[in-house]
């Protein structure tokens, strides 16, 4: 920013004015997760996106999850990692590792990163105000995960609280059933329920990729904007497949339900939540 005239920095907050002005008041739902979780350049980027947006009346929700230290604190607590097509199997010795770092440790220290960014967060997990409730999931041919959860209910009422106090709601992705047990559940899917329940103006999904591209080799191939009902037809061509499956899934699920529209935005980009929303041109591929 040095080398930028104070012209030309007027002239970047008179172009991000129409935007700011769209969001002003409007729920934006950041799911956050992979590379920008990990590195601290791009960790603070993230916190300064969202304390800027925050503080330009943008309603932010931010969703983590926290693969990579729930991996590290199950090898350091020597419980094996038990993987079924390609999920993971949660026993009861896995959940309290889950709840622990998810809601405990992850979640806390996002708090803390935001405060230290100047933004005021409360950090909410989904046993919170039961605000996630689940029931038990199971893999397409039947068998059994352990305690990872499918969300059947979102109670809105702690968010839109905190919201309203003027804080950014940091939320963990565990529930609850009616019994009292608790479960891992899919931050992507969280984050597409809670937006919907909401009302959200936007659903963002930051991954590790540039977002969904006509050949995955070629990021030159980027599909910048999809409708939902093409997606059926881009699955049968393969440009949907893999891991990419279930993030645009929850993305079709989350316009379906009503969110403006969806977006998955490559988190390795520093400060690609602002680009994404105080920009005409965007970043990645949205969902409408």
């Amino acid at each position: 920013m040095e080398n930028i005239t104070n012209t030309e920095k007027s002239q970047i907050l008179i172009d991000a004015l129409p935007y700011i002005q769209k969001y002003s008041d409007k729920i934006v739902v950041v799911k956050y997760g992979g590379n920008a979780m990990t590195n601290k350049e791009l960790k603070d980027a993230v916190m300064t996106d969202i304390v800027l947006l925050s503080l330009v009346g943008v309603k932010v929700v931010l969703v983590h999850g926290g693969g990579p230290e729930i991996n590290d604190m199950l090898k350091r607590l020597n419980i094996e990692s038990k993987f079924i097509n390609g999920l993971r199997y949660t026993d009861e010795a896995a959940i309290d590792v889950v709840k622990m770092v998810l809601a405990g440790k992850v979640n806390k220290e996002l708090v803390q990163l935001l405060a230290q960014h100047k933004g005021s967060a409360v950090g909410l997990c989904g046993i919170d105000g039961a605000m996630l409730t689940a029931e038990k999931k199971t893999t397409d041919d039947g068998q059994d995960l352990g305690f990872v959860g499918e969300i059947t209910k979102v109670n809105p009422k702690p968010i839109l609280d905190a919201l309203n106090n003027g804080n950014i709601p940091v939320i963990a992705t565990v529930a609850t059933d009616a019994e009292g047990n608790t479960y891992n559940v899919n931050a992507d899917t969280a984050a597409a329920r809670i937006a919907a329940e909401l009302g959200a103006e936007r659903l963002i999904l930051m991954t590790d990729i540039a977002g969904l591209l006509r050949d995955k080799d070629d990021v030159s191939t980027l599909i910048p904007k999809v409708n939902v009902s093409e997606v059926p037809y881009l699955k049968m061509q393969g440009i949907v497949s893999g891991g990419m499956i279930p993030k645009i899934d929850c993305c079709v699920e989350a316009v379906r339900r009503g969110v403006e529209s969806a977006v998955i935005i490559d988190g390795r980009v520093p400060h690609s939540i602002l680009i994404e929303i105080l920009s005409n041109e965007g970043i990645g591929t949205q969902f409408v």
